[in-house]
């Protein structure tokens, strides 16, 4: 099955419930709905009175909202509850005896339960028929009234996206996201509820990313294609690490994550949208290069018109260089089995960071270091414009005499930039419409990581940090609605199977 049963039954499937839950009597569901939100319209009212009666202010305008929202709050949660209530008949002998779930047989208890549930509007009492394993395995009770509405550990589809979406925004801590919930939706969760409501929807929405993120991906590229523009459409990848402080038996230790990025350009280098890939600290960063991979491998396979350019666009890091010489420069379109060409792109502010280095070793801090690092960066972007730095700077190097750990320091930025000319030739660069920095997968460390993972204070684990970052890159490429939409079509509900063949495994077991 698609999707993860296991994780998004939650309390659709418990322990099976005990005779004496039952309480004798009329069912909260009985009366019509009309006669349980009499009582809320009244008091709206009375709130509308009320407020018309006394002189106008700011502060009875604040007041007014807030008695209204709670009001209104209230009478949607009873309409939820009764809504749902109604969903199966009172007498539990309407329903089918037995019912069929991921190729097990359940037979019917004869009584409901209730099971506290939360909405958009607060808790509510759910009252629903359980089904216990026909072979009385001892496995969990089922209740498919649970399971059709798609409760996600108690909380309905809708609270459980919201506070999945919560907790993954920007600033949003686990105590900011209660509150809030507290707030907006009079939900009184613990730490644990939350953490499996947001466990339970990042697995499943992880589940759907790929296939999303590539429509996304093909989408971008149409619009590309449509655009107007000297340029060829640009589908551009970059990969960047940060630093991440985890949690472990000797207290915390600090390792690289990764981010990848990939971004389409019209035909005017504008940036149309980017989709994102972020993992937790990995020897190798292996999982990071399967899924862009992946990524890029399946939308070359389902890209029909001419092939867009293709740039990479990283640092000189080790993991990011080795990605490129391993993948990328060896990897064939999947349909044709042409080679694909590359254009590898050193970035243009890493390569600078070098010049102004150069020029402080050369002339120490001042005017004349300025001067001579702003006129080799406009040279940087020239044709041959490397060897014409470098020719500068060795020159230069020679008058000066340098020595010590200033000898040093020179030879290794010096160094930096003539081992990776073939890829500053940022003038043909810029004729191309391929962008020269990585500011995108930069500027990603910072909003996939740093705005969330890094406030003050936080440590993670691996686990719960993946979690988290499985949502944001959801949230940052503009995909969450859609993946959200997929999860719940591929929910699956339990079955109402053929009452003669189950008489007849009921008859077996008797047996």
């Amino acid at each position: 099955m698609n999707y993860s049963i296991h994780l998004l039954l939650g309390l659709a499937m418990a322990p099976a419930p005990r005779d004496d839950i039952q309480r004798d009597g009329e069912e909260p569901t009985g009366l019509p709905l009309a006669d349980l939100l009499k009582a809320g319209v009244d008091d709206i009212f009375r709130i509308i009175h009320d407020f018309h009666q006394q002189p106008i202010s700011p502060a009875r305008t604040r007041d007014f909202e807030q008695s209204l929202q709670d009001r209104l709050r209230d009478m949607g949660r009873q309409t939820a509850q009764w809504t749902y209530n109604q969903l199966e008949p009172r007498d539990v002998r309407e329903l089918t005896k037995h019912v069929d779930f991921d190729r097990n047989s359940y037979t019917r208890l004869n009584k409901k339960t209730p099971q506290q549930a939360w909405t958009l509007f607060g808790p509510i009492q759910l009252r629903r028929v359980g089904y216990r394993p026909t072979d009385k395995n001892g496995d969990a009770a089922l209740f498919p009234l649970a399971l059709s509405l798609g409760l996600v550990h108690g909380a309905s589809p809708a609270l459980a996206e919201r506070a999945a979406q919560l907790l993954a925004d920007t600033g949003m801590t686990q105590s900011r996201t209660l509150a809030r919930l507290r707030q907006d939706y009079g939900v009184g969760w613990g730490v644990k509820k939350l953490r499996q409501v947001t466990a339970a929807v990042s697995e499943a929405m992880t589940e759907q990313r790929h296939e999303v993120q590539v429509e996304r991906l093909l989408a971008l590229l149409t619009t590309a294609a449509e655009s107007k523009g000297r340029h060829k459409p640009v589908l551009s990848v970059g990969r960047d690490g940060i630093t991440l402080g985890v949690r472990c038996q000797g207290g915390r230790v600090y390792e690289v994550a990764s981010t990848g990025t990939v971004s389409v350009l019209d035909r005017r280098g504008q940036r149309l949208g980017t989709v994102y890939l972020a993992y937790t600290p990995e020897s190798c960063q292996g999982t990071m290069s399967s899924a862009l991979t992946q990524l890029l491998t399946a939308v070359f396979e389902r890209w029909q018109q001419p092939l867009p350019r293709l740039c990479y666009v990283t640092d000189a890091g080790d993991n990011e260089t080795s990605y490129y010489e391993q993948v990328l420069s060896k990897m064939r379109h999947p349909r044709t089995g042409e080679k694909l060409a590359w254009i590898r792109v050193v970035d243009y502010y890493h390569a600078s960071e070098r010049v102004w280095a150069l020029a402080e070793l050369l002339f120490g801090k001042g005017r004349e270091s300025t001067a001579w690092a702003r006129k080799m960066l406009k040279l940087l972007k020239k044709p041959s414009g490397v060897n014409r730095v470098l020719h500068s700077a060795a020159a230069l190097r020679d008058r000066r005499h340098l020595c010590g750990k200033k000898q040093a320091d020179f030879r290794k930025a010096y160094r930096y930039l003539r081992d990776r000319m073939t890829y500053m030739r940022y003038a043909e660069y810029r004729r191309w419409g391929v962008p020269l920095g990585s500011g995108v997968t930069e500027a990603a460390c910072k909003t996939v990581y740093t705005e969330r993972l890094k406030l003050s204070g936080m440590r993670w684990q691996k686990a719960g940090a993946q979690t988290i970052l499985n949502l944001r890159v959801l949230l940052l490429s503009g995909v969450w609605d859609q993946t959200y939409a997929r999860v719940l079509e591929r929910f699956v509900e339990a079955k109402v199977g053929s009452q003669h063949v189950f008489d007849e495994i009921e008859a077996e077991f008797a047996a």
